[in-house]
């Protein structure tokens, strides 16, 4: 069991709530902590709503050993060149 000591403020605005609602307080506070609680579960950064990460920005291979980046630069450069021939 959880006591909560609310302000004048707070306990008018659950006051207003209950009334408009037409529930007991802890139904009402049920009800939020479960919608908070899905809606907390429920999000997404930012790049799981862009729908991922983008495939041709993936590399393969150790880009961080500089000859394997100066081949795979040096490929990419004669590929268009051969395809503008």
């Amino acid at each position: 069991m959880l006591n909560v000591s609310l302000d004048q403020e707070a306990e008018q605005y659950l006051v207003e709530i209950l009334s408009q609602e037409k529930t007991t307080s802890s139904e009402l506070i049920k009800k939020l902590l479960r919608d908070y609680r899905q809606n907390f579960q429920s999000q997404k950064s930012v790049l799981e709503r862009m729908g991922g990460m983008p495939k041709h920005l993936l590399s393969v291979g150790n880009l961080s050993d500089r000859d394997t980046r100066r081949e795979i630069i040096a490929s990419r450069i004669r590929a268009s060149h051969q395809r503008e021939v």
